[in-house]
């Protein structure tokens, strides 16, 4: 009975809020924008930030120029991504910058304050929140439906490669009390997460409902970075767990390279996918960051260790050799999900060591590949190839693997057979292909580029491919890495200092 009680009272201040306060707080943002936009200074010439002066960072992005208008002790007590954007100008940490990334930080700073506002409304104090168990509160709802979807919208961030979408992201979510249930996670490794699940709950009427509970027990706001769903069962399963998911009163922020109407384009079954594409424009603002300019590319590149050349492959080695340093590397074996294994040919110091053939050339996804970087901090990968029709496969499980090392983190040696632009000049979209000139009777099929692959998804993803490989291999990534490791092994001596004293 109380939790009853507790529902109609949860649904009436939502609604209340919802008939009575939204407005109110519609009008104050509105005149936050307005003194924003008057406040603050724009530069045209947008360049590169300096990277963080105080504590290294390798992702590059944009911020509000050094003359503009400084903080107030007001503005520092509500606090905010903006907030903490301009901070971050006044010390020094970040300078110059183009109004994309600005119009952007306005509609993250929306986000926050209506979070702050309907903190109590939305549950989002973790020690506030009822801790039932989401089997019990999905036995409960068959007899009890409820759809308490959240007052507050959440926000869908898409733009182009490098234009600092999940920087912005990351400066939003440490903005957010440590007490709120909140969760970032990268698209890839949540969905790998909700088919565990999914496994887990094997049997039960709905199972997507009961992983939909957990998911929302653990987590109201839920920040996805790189949505992007090129899978055939992640895209039939997605429009029923997310109703689930905005039934239970989650938020959702995520970025992404494509626009919401976008997504999944061509893929397998699409019509079953599109309804969810309607309730993600219906529960999420959607917003995009319009910015030509790829700031991973403007970093000190070919500094690194990506070599072009079928014959460095002793150069490679002697790279990897001299990081293990004194250890001897040999084959081990990295537990990835579900009980599986992954065999690493080479391993020792956190170093690992693969042919292009065993990572990319077998039936190998996400998962693998997560559970690889949770054990190994670099990797080096020998004769990665130029892609085309005929490694098509190879290509997509390459892009995964990119993107998981960059959310990673990790560092890449790695030879070629040629630039990362290189790599992918037979990769083009649909509509590439078209601006092509087309076959003509004087021209023998022979002459054609018989290589040329033709797909929408792999031709979208390959610029973040190329802009990824670009920043990992530069000086300011490298230097990075090198100073995180450091921190690692100084923590660690630390924590073996302490052992043998006790």
């Amino acid at each position: 009975m109380r939790r009853v009680v507790r529902s109609v009272r949860y649904i009436q201040l939502a609604v209340q809020h919802q008939k009575h306060n939204y407005s109110s707080s519609s009008a104050k943002l509105q005149e936050h924008l307005r003194s924003a936009n008057s406040d603050y200074r724009l530069t045209r010439n947008a360049e590169i930030h300096r990277f963080l002066h105080l504590q290294p960072a390798c992702i590059t992005s944009r911020a509000l120029s050094t003359d503009a208008a400084p903080v107030t002790d007001g503005d520092l007590n509500r606090g905010g991504p903006l907030v903490e954007y301009e901070r971050r100008i006044s010390v020094g940490e970040l300078v110059e910058g183009d109004d994309f990334q600005v119009g952007t930080l306005r509609e993250l700073q929306r986000l926050y304050d209506e979070l702050v506002e309907f903190a109590d409304t939305c549950q989002l104090d973790r020690y506030a929140a009822s801790k039932k168990a989401s089997r019990s509160r999905w036995l409960w709802s068959r007899f009890m439906p409820q759809s308490s979807c959240s007052p507050i919208k959440g926000l869908y961030l898409y733009g182009g490669v490098g234009t600092g979408k999940t920087m912005l992201m990351d400066l939003f979510y440490d903005q957010l009390s440590c007490n709120w249930r909140k969760r970032r996670i990268h698209f890839h490794d949540f969905m790998l997460n909700v088919h565990t699940r999914l496994r887990k709950h094997k049997g039960v009427a709905d199972p997507l409902e009961v992983v939909a509970g957990e998911i929302s027990d653990e987590s109201v706001l839920l920040c996805l970075d790189e949505f992007m769903v090129t899978d055939v069962a992640d895209a039939l399963i997605l429009n029923r767990l997310f109703k689930h998911l905005f039934n239970n009163g989650v938020i959702l922020v995520a970025t992404s390279n494509r626009a919401p109407d976008n997504l999944y384009e061509g893929g397998l079954q699409r019509d079953l996918f599109l309804p969810f594409i309607a309730t993600l424009k219906e529960r999420c603002v959607v917003h995009e960051i319009g910015s030509s300019v790829d700031y991973r590319k403007m970093t000190s590149a070919e500094e690194g260790f990506y070599f072009v050349g079928k014959d460095k492959s002793s150069l490679l080695k002697e790279k990897f050799q001299h990081l293990i340093g004194e250890e001897t590397a040999s084959p081990q074996e990295v537990e990835v999900v579900m009980g599986r294994t992954l065999q690493v040919p080479l391993g020792a110091n956190g170093c690992a060591y693969f042919p292009f053939e065993e990572l990319c050339d077998r039936p190998l996804g996400a998962a693998d590949y997560f559970g690889l970087f949770k054990k190994f901090h670099t990797l080096a990968v020998e004769g990665v190839p130029i892609f085309g029709l005929h490694n098509r496969t190879a290509a997509y499980r390459f892009v995964t693997l990119v993107d998981v090392m960059y959310e990673s983190k990790a560092r890449l040696l790695c030879t070629a057979e040629g630039s990362p632009q290189e790599l992918f000049r037979w990769v083009v979209t649909i509509s590439d292909a078209q601006h092509m000139a087309p076959r003509t009777s004087s021209r023998s099929r022979r002459s054609d580029d018989s290589n040329l692959c033709v797909d929408n998804e792999l031709g979208f993803a390959k610029d973040r491919t190329i802009s990824r490989l670009t920043e990992m291999n530069s000086k300011e990534f490298l230097e990075h890495h090198a100073s995180m490791l450091g921190e690692k092994k100084l923590s660690q001596d630390g924590i073996n200092a302490n052992v043998l004293q006790a």
